[in-house]
């Protein structure tokens, strides 16, 4: 090879290294700061999307569930089925006022019995009211706790073909003091609207008595309106 010849593959060789640098480093630099910004545009639209899905005024629940209740001093524990719903007027992002009514059928496990009388059906009812505050709040999920005081209606009579529901071991039909607490979960599927999964203890006091009572409740969750912007 000719020295002319090395000259020109050097000067050729040149000339694609300043391409490379002219050109593609230039190109690999916009790639990134491309992926940057979406990357931020990303994040701003989670924001936004949170920020919307949390500041809406009031809520809606209503859904179903299951509860594990005592019917009696005595008697073993009965297994109940459950609606409820709810409204929350929310006073900030975090903390809001909820009104809870519910409804649980069952049937009490009375055992053998003179009366002739097996598994009568029992119901409650309670109307609640008290705070819920959200501990998490993100895009898809949140977490909140509320406590809640009211009044009980429970008829344990109803079942048992006119035979005094004290006469079989069950509670007097009577209205009660009842509190709550509970844990709910949320998964949004929009920012107006989720699904909700809620432990939930009940502390009846029927017959003068405090009941321990635990279950779950799920369904939906509408929520609407704008809260001022202060």
């Amino acid at each position: 090879m000719s020295g002319m010849e090395r000259k020109m593959k050097c000067v050729a060789a040149a000339l694609v290294a300043l391409v490379m640098v002219a050109y593609v480093a230039p190109a690999q630099a916009q790639i990134k700061r491309t992926k940057r910004e979406s990357s931020a545009n990303r994040k701003a639209r989670i924001e936004r999307q949170t920020e919307e899905t949390y500041s809406k005024r009031w809520e809606v629940f209503g859904g179903g569930g299951y509860l594990r209740f005592q019917s009696g001093q005595y008697l073993q524990r009965n297994n109940e089925i459950t609606w409820a719903v709810s409204t929350t007027y929310f006073l900030n992002k975090k903390l809001g006022i909820m009104g809870d009514v519910r409804g649980a059928f069952g049937n009490a496990k009375v055992g053998n019995n003179i009366y002739g009388v097996y598994n009568p059906l029992i119901t409650e009812y309670t109307f609640l009211g008290g705070p819920t505050y959200r501990l998490y709040a993100k895009q898809k999920q949140a977490v909140s706790v509320q406590a809640m005081g009211g009044y009980a209606l429970g008829n344990f009579d109803g079942g048992s073909k006119a035979i005094p529901a004290p006469l079989l071991g069950m509670w007097p039909t009577s209205n009660k003091p009842v509190f709550s607490v509970g844990v709910s979960y949320d998964y949004n599927f929009y920012p107006n609207l989720a699904f909700r999964v809620t432990p939930t203890y009940v502390g009846t006091t029927f017959g003068s008595k405090l009941q321990n009572n635990a279950g779950v409740n799920a369904g939906l969750v509408l929520r609407f309106g704008k809260q001022s912007q202060k």
